[in-house]
């Protein structure tokens, strides 16, 4: 594993899902690596597991753990970044955080590579991954923004279980093959958080992720809301979100409708802008019936739009579907990409 002018890179919560597809995105785009330390709770420490012929024991993640660490990756929880990122930190590690401990934090930049590069100048030792369904939609809506400005975003998600845990996929799977033979199911996972009741999610659709606010919305919701404007530095974007999620294991659906700032402009000149942007792959034919689905995303960096149209009663509105693997561009491969814009832009020591 070892490389030229390599960095120690740390995953934290390397036996998660996330942590799982982080380790697999760094050895699929060759990144640097000198040495990688795999960090877990005390729970898996001691466990080996073997990375591209190597074997490498998972160690309990403490702050001694980051002695010596270039680069850290967190997706291990909230809470476990809020006591051991600054422990990073501390050590001379710059931490990309896949949870939402950091996000909304003014002095730590929130980074999607191809819309806010240049804010990765800004960190301060912490770099924060937006949320996977915010990811999509920005990628998506940014060469939009960019040449016809933009006004309003209203999101409607259909999200798979895996954002929720590999357990929460596993759930989906027995409840599917209970119901199938006809017996009862009794769900204990989703929705997450919940205060009371958990739901069915084989055969359902449930209309809430992450806890409900104050405002009616859900976390999750608010998450795209807050996370959008901060992204794209557009404080006064008017933004509005329904997140729920679907019998689906891997790969988030969005419906989007927004409105630009320009008079006139069409729905051709919409994909002609989406057909060349970075990170994402047009797919919208529909006389073939051609249009992303999130079983087709599987495995795949990219974020993939179709089903551009204008609005049929406003004219600087328009709809799109935008998909994209939530466990990758929405979670490891963003983290691993951010990790690779440090190195190119000479901000790793």
């Amino acid at each position: 594993m070892s490389q030229q002018k390599g960095f120690h890179v740390a995953v934290v919560g390397a036996t998660g899902a996330v942590g799982q597809q982080m380790i697999q995105t760094l050895l699929k785009e060759n990144f640097p690596i000198s040495k990688l330390t795999l960090l877990s709770s005390a729970r898996s420490a001691g466990k080996v597991v073997e990375v591209n012929g190597q074997e490498i024991t998972i160690q309990e993640a403490k702050p001694e753990s980051f002695e010596g660490v270039d680069i850290a990756l967190f997706s291990a929880g909230g809470n476990v970044s809020k006591e051991l990122a600054p422990e990073a930190v501390k050590r001379g590690a710059i931490v990309v955080d896949n949870t939402s401990a950091f996000r909304m934090d003014a002095d730590k930049p929130l980074v999607v590579p191809e819309v806010n590069e240049a804010d990765l100048h800004e960190h301060n030792g912490i770099i924060a991954n937006p949320n996977c369904s915010t990811i999509q939609m920005v990628v998506a809506l940014e060469p939009i923004r960019k040449k016809f400005g933009l006004k309003k975003v209203i999101v409607s998600t259909y999200q798979a279980v895996s954002g929720a845990g590999a357990i929460a996929v596993e759930e989906l799977m027995e409840q599917t093959k209970s119901i199938l033979a006809g017996e009862t199911v009794e769900p204990k996972i989703l929705p997450v958080k919940a205060d009371k009741n958990h739901y069915q999610i084989a055969f359902n659709a449930i209309p809430q992720i992450d806890k409900f606010q104050d405002n009616g919305y859900t976390f999750e919701e608010m998450k795209m809301i807050n996370e959008t404007k901060k992204i794209m530095h557009l404080p006064d974007l008017q933004v509005s979100a329904t997140c729920v999620r679907l019998p689906v294991a891997v790969g988030h659906s969005e419906s989007v409708y927004f409105e630009v700032e320009t008079d006139g402009v069409s729905a051709e000149e919409i994909k002609a802008l989406l057909k060349d942007a970075p990170g994402v792959v047009l797919q919208d034919d529909p006389a073939n019936q051609v249009y992303p689905m999130p079983a087709n995303c599987v495995g795949k960096n990219d974020v993939f739009v179709g089903r551009i149209r204008k609005d049929i009663d406003e004219d600087r509105g328009f709809h799109m579907w935008v998909v994209s693997d939530n466990l990758l561009k929405g979670a490891a491969w963003n983290s691993v990409q951010i990790a690779e814009k440090l190195v190119e832009l000479g901000l790793v020591k």
